[in-house]
């Protein structure tokens, strides 16, 4: 075994568990333990129970993207501070300033990447579990050589999950439901990505080079779907188009509760606090019962000098 596979093994371990496990417990209830829908749902309980196990480094990969664009317009006026200036004094203050802005802004260019470089070897492991069951190929686990047959051999409406388009050898119902899933997998992403540019950024992130790099990936991404759904199997696809609908969503409940300061989602939300927070108060003053005033403390009288006293008299 290499040392990438070393490194896989327990992870593809546990995506076999998952998915056997799914398996039978939908055979349990009456399934038909062969059929494609029933490997179809088992690789949606796959994804759900992976994506859920990764939602902690989502949050964090999140917040690190947004401390990052959060300080691209000070970062981008210390480059342009040094722009044009090649000697070795001018670069050794521009690295100064910069790790001096991430330390006070409490930024790591790296801390964004690696929750990214975490989820690796789990989506490497999902791929070849798929693929090396749609091959019919025994697994390290609990995926023994029955259920890798049963797996490969199974037809989701009359479509193997096993073929891609470019091995569907003229099987329309491939063809037909792959281009439908990059479809599907191509808008789920634009909306994920239009989601964050659209209504998660503060007018300063929108004048930032890292916006306008994410405005150019937000077009070159689909050709990636377009290759993907040429050459992917089936079973691969549906793992994919299900993480692009969770991420999605995701998205959406993120921005929604942890929008970025100063961006349209952060001013809708403070906008709904607001009028929960009045809805609230109207509730309370219509439920509470009426307040008696306590009666105001007369003034105390000074008493009189005894001198005084005498001279009025």
């Amino acid at each position: 075994m290499d040392f990438i596979g070393t490194i896989l093994w327990p992870i593809k371990w546990a995506i076999e568990a998952i998915l056997v496990a799914f398996h039978t417990l939908l055979t349990a209830i009456g399934m038909d333990p062969d059929g494609g829908v029933t490997w179809v749902l088992s690789i949606v309980g796959l994804v759900l129970v992976v994506r859920a196990l990764l939602i902690p480094l989502f949050v964090r990969q999140i917040k690190s993207q947004r401390r990052m664009l959060e300080v691209a317009p000070q970062l981008k006026k210390i480059q342009d501070k040094y722009r044009g200036k090649k000697d070795q004094f001018s670069r050794e203050a521009m690295s100064r300033e910069t790790m001096e802005l991430y330390r006070k802004t409490g930024t790591n260019p790296l801390s964004s990447c690696l929750p990214l470089l975490i989820q690796m070897p789990i989506f490497f492991g999902l791929f070849s579990v798929l693929q090396n069951a749609q091959h019919e190929l025994v697994g390290v686990g609990l995926l023994n050589q029955e259920l890798s047959t049963s797996f490969g051999e199974a037809v989701f409406l009359g479509a193997p999950l096993r073929l891609a388009i470019s091995t569907a050898d003229g099987n329309i119902a491939v063809i037909v439901i792959a281009s439908l899933m990059v479809v599907l997998m191509t808008a789920s992403q634009f909306i994920t990505q239009l989601q964050i540019m659209s209504k998660n950024q503060s007018p300063e992130m929108k004048e930032s080079p890292m916006y306008k790099q994410q405005r150019i990936l937000l077009y070159l991404l689909p050709l990636v779907f377009l290759f993907s759904g040429f050459t992917f199997p089936l079973g691969v696809m549906f793992y994919w188009l299900v993480s692009n609908i969770w991420t999605m969503v995701q998205q959406f409940i993120v921005i929604r509760n942890m929008p970025t300061p100063g961006s349209e989602a952060a001013l809708a939300r403070e906008a709904r606090l607001a009028k929960r927070a009045q809805r609230r108060g109207i509730t309370i003053v219509e439920e509470e019962t009426p307040v008696v005033e306590k009666p105001k403390p007369t003034q105390r009288q000074q008493p009189v000098n005894p001198k005084n006293r005498k001279k009025k008299k």
